[in-house]
């Protein structure tokens, strides 16, 4: 074997081999390169003469690769029929997933029938162990899981900042007080910028996730912030969501339409690309929430009696956290701080014209409304301004700010017409939420009024119904004489009936 054909030997060898193979050179380095006796070299190593000589045999026949023991020509293979290896793995594979155990049971009463030798446990033992991670998978919990744990997925890296942002939410473990005194786990929506793994925006809110929520997050993610540590904003590239319906509702679409936003939804089902902003998330309940009253992570006893933080005190508790530690903490992927990597080579953002502009777009519903003589009719309420005189018995469509309905903007056209205030509700401000609950409120009170009154009304029927059922005639008790003689006497009428009256 030539030197070339050595080398290649050589490198053909597994990690076992090779240490295998340079082991036994250490037995004959004292004779082959400090010119002792085989005999010599044999005891040192404590290795029989007679092996000492094989290897030698063979190293200067085959060189290094020559001292390697040779694989197995049947390795990997069973001795058992194709049949029965399917059949065991068969077994295996059904649902629910049998233990080694029972295949072997299995296996024990159909192989004599077929004229196979029952196999032992450890080989059916081997022959289960040995399927493919994924087989198992996909037979025993199904294809959804198979594509995730399995599949080949394509994973989204933006280029620069502001080009993907991400949304989602969570409910938080903890506890907080609410208003009413009640505790309640709180609801948090974070928005994230894919490129540097900044936070744009957040919002904490005792609500389950609605559109007005991801609208208020949205809103502080885009404008600018009056704290200059958190330099994120902008308007995003492509909003990368879930299927909420907050995210696909109508409203959202006509906001990225105006601001030329791309909406792009994970599958249903499949949240793929989601892993970054759920890691956001364990940060946020591992680094920030474990430190503050009223702590409770899932499966541990109900801590709701040790809640004291209001709902404003948690908001910046985690405003604190992001902008004081996570944005300057370096992370592990990016090998950056979030907000320097999102500050980094004079990045520019494009933004809305104004404030009101983005608040027009994203705190507002619109609606469809005809214009009436007394003015704009909308949740019970009515709207008045000077301009709509003019308007009387058009259609226009009115833009309205949930969280207060004491006014409304009018459209007309697609052209702003005015500002219609509620003359009710002039100098406060009123939530449609809060007037729902007064609604609902004065609704219940009039139900149980009406309760109440049909309940004395049964009572009082219950009380002097005939009982039919009784054989006792009824005893008409005689009237009691009265000390005036008047009293006993037949009642004078005033209208003469008969001659003798």
């Amino acid at each position: 074997m030539t030197g070339l054909d050595r080398s290649a030997a050589v490198t053909a060898l597994s990690e076992p081999q090779r240490e295998q193979a340079m082991a036994r050179y250490g037995v004959l380095r004292a004779h082959l390169e400090d010119g002792a006796s085989l005999v010599v070299a044999a005891r040192q190593a404590g290795v029989p003469l007679r092996t000492a000589q094989r290897w030698l045999a063979r190293y200067r026949e085959s060189g290094l690769a020559g001292l390697a023991r040779s694989a197995r020509s049947d390795r990997g293979r069973r001795a058992l029929p194709d049949q029965l290896v399917a059949l065991i793995e068969g077994l295996a594979l059904r649902r629910p997933p049998p233990s080694a155990a029972n295949v072997h049971r299995q296996v024990a009463e159909i192989a004599p029938g077929q004229g196979w030798t029952v196999p032992s446990y450890s080989t059916v033992y081997e022959i289960v162990a040995g399927l493919d991670p994924g087989l198992r998978t996909l037979a025993h919990e199904g294809t959804k899981r198979y594509e995730e744990a399995f599949d080949l997925v394509y994973r989204r890296q933006a280029s620069v900042p502001n080009e993907i942002w991400q949304a989602d939410h969570t409910e938080l473990d903890l506890w907080v007080v609410t208003p009413s005194g009640k505790p309640a786990r709180p609801w948090l929506t974070v928005i994230e910028d894919d490129h540097s793994r900044a936070v744009a925006g957040y919002m904490v809110s005792l609500d389950a996730p609605s559109a007005i929520n991801t609208a208020l997050a949205l809103r502080q993610a885009i404008w600018r912030k009056p704290d200059p540590a958190w330099p994120v904003c902008g308007i995003p590239g492509v909003f990368y969501t879930d299927h909420g319906s907050d995210f696909t509702s109508r409203h959202m679409e006509a906001v990225a339409a105006e601001l030329k936003i791309r909406l792009v939804f994970s599958l249903p089902g499949k949240p793929r690309g989601r892993g970054k902003i759920e890691r956001l998330f364990g940060s946020i309940n591992q680094m920030c929430l474990s430190a503050l009253p009223g702590y409770a992570p899932r499966g541990t006893p109900d801590r709701a009696g040790q809640a004291s933080l209001t709902l404003p005190e948690l908001d910046a508790a985690i405003g604190r956290f992001l902008v004081g530690d996570y944005h300057h903490r370096v992370h592990s992927e990016t090998r950056r701080a979030p907000a320097e990597h999102w500050s980094a080579g004079g990045f520019l953002p494009r933004m809305p014209d104004s404030l009101e502009q983005l608040d027009l777009l994203l705190l507002t519903v619109a609606q469809p409304r005809k214009v009436h003589a007394n003015g704009v009719h909308f949740q019970g309420l009515r709207y008045l301004d000077t301009v709509l005189s003019a308007y009387v018995g058009e259609q226009v469509i009115i833009r309205y700010d949930p969280r207060d309905l004491a006014e409304i903007r009018i459209f007309h056209d697609e052209e702003f017409l005015c500002r219609a205030i509620c003359p009710e509700l002039a100098g406060r401000t009123v939530a449609l939420k809060e007037l729902t609950a007064a609604r609902n409120a004065r609704r219940r009170e009039l139900r149980q009024g009406l309760s109440v009154r049909a309940k004395v009304v049964d009572q009082l029927l219950a009380v002097h119904q005939p009982d039919y059922n009784d054989p006792a005639p009824a005893r008409v008790t005689a009237p009691t004489e009265s000390a005036d003689p008047d009293h006993n006497a037949a009642p004078k009428h005033s209208l003469k009936l008969y001659r003798e009256d």
